[in-house]
């Protein structure tokens, strides 16, 4: 079989959350599948074009029709070897709308619309052949689109599969998008439209030939319009072809024997070095040494779906019950400005570090006892899968993946994998921590569950077979 994954970002080339690890991880692990060839394309951002560890060879040019415009669309591709095979990478360099980085621009609708046609305008000049194009959020949304507008007769046998990483971000725009950026009629306004808006990942959900989204609880939750952000009647009409996926991580990566960004190693037959790392931590970030509160982190973005509404009613109370809080992350400026300011209220309790830092992502993973995630939604997460990988207890809403990912520790027999609450309720939140600052005081049933979350395997494996069974079901009377 032959996948082609069309994405927005990819790791380790260009990353701004979760997308970009999923992108770097999933192609991988099914590369390594026996009889499966797997290619990536991407923007050729900067950060990509002008690293001077890639090496991209240059395959081809043509310009390409996107409505009244003639636009260049330049193909580079780099390939990585591994024991299993292979994983080729292609970019899409075109200066005008990718010599800028990511997203956040008024134009980002026609970047990705010109993007998502470029994706299958690129196949009629390369040597890959795909079975399917596995599309991304709504950067993709509009190959489905195209595909039966403009490319069908060129590739009858092509199927789409579309994976809702974040309903939230849509790709909305003006109804005019229609005929003048994707330079289709009106016959395709039902199944680009909604809401008086052309909107990508709405087409893309009713046009592709199977639907994923990243776990089973958000695959229900989408149905409702609690979740949904005003597409829950679509997602009920397509819940027939719709399947939950969790998302993995990849545990090479992610490896607390491994990893050297911690100063001291550690797994589930030696604490003792999680412990160091949480004293060296406390000493470079300036908090009182002590082991005898816990560390609790938040490694997120600040953005309102995190539950950072939540944080803002009782930050004050959190601060003040006992536990050493570090938060790493950047996002909306009130909740940035709120952190700063509560760190500078509780030196000796609050830690706050408005910017990204991988290495020191990691650190605090290696070092801190619980990690906090009070979000509204949470399509999957990927922090509480990384958190466990270090024996750092995960304190979550029961919401999306986390439900799926974390199970409820019992304070009378230890089972389980986390602090849990379920609603979304400040004072719901604040109870999970302090029912934290209890378990912390229970050394033996602490440093058990550690150790057991330490042995959790949450690689791509599982997932990566899941996946393939959702490619065969839309390749009838094909045998792989």
């Amino acid at each position: 079989m032959n996948l082609l994954f069309a994405c927005s970002e990819a790791a380790p080339f260009a990353k701004s959350g979760g997308l970009g690890d999923v992108m770097g991880a999933l192609p991988l692990a099914l590369s390594k599948k026996a009889d499966t060839e797997v290619a990536v394309i991407l923007p050729f951002y900067p950060s990509i074009k002008h690293n001077p560890a890639l090496s991209a060879d240059y395959v081809c040019h043509f310009y390409m029709p996107l409505a009244w415009r003639n636009q260049y669309v330049g193909i580079f591709k780099s390939v990585i070897t591994h024991k299993q095979g292979k994983l080729t990478y292609y970019f899409i360099d075109n200066e005008y709308y990718f010599g800028r980085e990511g997203y956040g621009y008024e134009d980002d609708g026609e970047r990705f619309a010109y993007f998502s046609k470029a994706v299958l305008e690129a196949l009629l000049h390369l040597d890959f052949s795909p079975d399917i194009i596995h599309c991304n959020d709504w950067q993709t949304g509009y190959i489905p689109l195209f595909l039966k507008a403009f490319y069908q007769v060129s590739f009858p046998n092509l199927r789409t599969v579309l994976t809702i990483h974040n309903i939230e971000y849509q790709g909305k725009a003006d109804p005019s998008f229609l005929a003048e950026v994707l330079g289709v009629d009106s016959y395709w306004q039902g199944a680009a439209t909604f809401d008086a808006l052309t909107n990508a990942l709405k087409c893309g959900i009713v046009l592709c030939d199977a639907l994923t989204t990243v776990s089973n609880t958000y695959a229900h939750e989408l149905q409702y319009d609690y979740y949904a952000h005003g597409l829950a009647g679509i997602i009920r009409e397509n819940a027939y072809k719709m399947t939950g996926i969790v998302n993995g991580i990849d545990t090479s990566v992610y490896h607390p024997e491994k990893d050297t960004y911690l100063p001291v190693p550690f797994s589930a037959t030696s604490l003792e070095g999680k412990a160091e790392n949480k004293r060296i931590l406390q000493e470079a970030l300036g908090l009182p040494v002590t082991n005898q509160v816990p560390m609790v982190a938040m490694v997120s973005r600040l953005v309102p779906h995190k539950g950072l509404p939540l944080i803002m009613e009782v930050g004050h109370h959190l601060a003040q019950c006992g536990i050493q809080w570090i938060i790493l992350g950047t996002g909306y400026k009130e909740y940035e400005d709120y952190f700063r300011t509560l760190s500078y209220a509780y030196p000796d309790a609050v830690s706050a570090h408005i910017y990204f830092d991988e290495s020191l992502a990691r650190r605090i993973y290696g070092a801190a006892d619980f990690l906090l995630m009070p979000s509204q939604a949470e399509p999957c997460g990927l922090a509480q899968l990384i958190a466990m990988r270090y024996g750092t207890i995960p304190i979550v809403r029961e919401t999306g993946g986390l439900v799926d990912t974390v199970s409820p520790i019992s304070i009378e027999t230890g089972e389980g994998s986390g602090i849990t609450f379920k609603t979304y309720h400040p004072e719901d939140m604040l109870g999970a921590v302090i029912r934290a600052t209890e378990l912390y005081k229970n050394r033996p049933m602490m440093e058990a569950i550690q150790k057991r979350i330490l042995r959790k395997n949450p690689d791509w494996q599982k997932s990566a077979g899941k996946y393939m069974a959702v490619y065969r079901s839309v390749l009838p009377g094909k045998e792989f």
